[in-house]
């Protein structure tokens, strides 16, 4: 039987190994954590709440054949998120709507507001703020700056640790404003979180014969890179591999550390059933911290009181036990990624993929089917 080894049990690996466990391969996975379902492991707590060790995750996407695939290892309750934003003790949902400029707008300004952006963005029901601020019309682009100013540009500071003058659009461009009072941050008809857990999906999708998983352990302390080759204990390794984990990492920081944002969270219990608006609130305005996510509303869970965790942004430092959440994405960082892409085609049997492995800022729905698309590379 031939054999696979797949470095780490986040989605893009374990999707991976159950693709080819099925197509009648061995797979080793090893996990460097101490537990499978990588950034989406959740767990009960203390309270008996579920709750999300690495921050907010639902699954939405508009392609039913991926939604089907998500169907086939847990059963999946409808849950549409809302999000929202303070600032000026002032609450608005986000993506930013028409609630948002009657809450800062007096009325009749908030009426022409609303009206301009109607004709202006005719037939549209979003734009980026991108757009809007590149719009001609005064009392359009005045708000685009308004927002501009007291969420985008601080928030981003917050969460990248740069300006958004550096950032690549494509960041900026993730949350959209709305042209009408509906809300919701998603729009994409499957929008689901699961009946029991992200980590029982997790344990039904690895549960196969042919897959078995190692946990706590590092594969970079056996494997290394030389000579365009794979080595395991210094030994040539012919089998195929899956590689997860940050890019970098892996050719030892040869081409300089690629940026990655870290976080950190202080989780929080209130006696109160409920401590704010929304699931996942942003607070552009307070120092140090960007959101607050309520666990008792994701998804909606009926005991008394509240756990919550709120989200302090990080640069990454691998010596300091941090955990490599997003990229960053700029132009040098995109070219810095592109000489380490350059150096894993050179291996031929090495696949990288992943939010790491391909230093990309991936959607849950986005990661599986790349994650599909690269097991089907695979020679089996």
């Amino acid at each position: 039987m031939k054999k696979v080894l797949i470095i780490g049990a986040g989605l893009s690996g374990s999707v991976i190994a159950r693709y080819l466990a099925e197509k009648g391969l061995s797979i080793s996975i090893w996990e460097r954590r101490d537990h499978i379902a990588g950034n989406m492991y959740d767990y009960y707590d203390e309270y008996n709440f579920l709750v999300q060790k690495y921050g907010p995750h639902t699954f939405h996407t508009k392609k039913k054949s991926l939604f089907d695939y998500m169907c086939k290892y847990e059963d999946w309750q409808d849950y549409k998120l809302t999000c929202g934003a303070v600032w000026d003790g002032k609450y608005t949902p986000t993506p930013f709507n028409f609630t948002t400029i009657d809450t800062f707008y007096p009325k009749e300004k908030a009426s022409e507001l609303k009206k301009r952006l109607q004709q202006v963005f005719y037939g549209q029901k979003t734009a980026t703020i991108v757009e809007v601020l590149e719009n001609e019309d005064p009392l359009i682009r005045e708000y685009a700056e308004f927002l501009f100013l007291n969420d985008y540009a601080p928030y981003t500071a917050k969460q990248w640790g740069i300006s958004p003058k550096e950032i690549d659009p494509s960041v900026l461009k993730r949350v959209p404003l709305r042209f009408s009072y509906e809300e919701g941050y998603f729009d994409d008809p499957y929008q689901v979180m699961p009946m029991h857990s992200f980590t029982c999906f997790f344990k039904n999708l690895l549960c196969h014969p042919n897959i078995e998983v190692h946990l706590s352990v590092d594969a970079l302390a056996h494997l290394r890179v030389q000579d365009n080759r794979l080595y395991w204990n210094e030994e040539p390794f012919i089998e195929n591999v899956v590689y997860t984990g940050s890019i970098d990492e892996l050719f030892h920081f040869q081409y300089g550390r690629l940026p990655y944002r870290s976080l950190r969270f202080e989780w929080k219990y209130s006696a109160q059933d409920s401590i704010q608006d929304a699931p996942v609130v942003a607070y552009p305005q307070e120092k140090g911290y960007t959101r607050i996510t309520e666990y008792k509303k994701l998804p909606v869970q009926k005991q008394k009181g509240s756990s919550y965790a709120i989200e302090y942004p990080l640069s990454y430092q691998e010596d300091k036990d941090m955990e490599p959440y997003y990229p960053v994405l700029t132009q040098e960082s995109r070219e810095q990624y592109r000489r380490y892409q350059k150096l894993a085609v050179r291996i031929s049997n090495l696949y990288c993929c992943g939010r790491l492995g391909d230093f990309k800022y991936y959607n849950m729905d986005q990661a599986l089917e790349r994650a599909l698309a690269v097991a089907r590379e695979i020679r089996v």
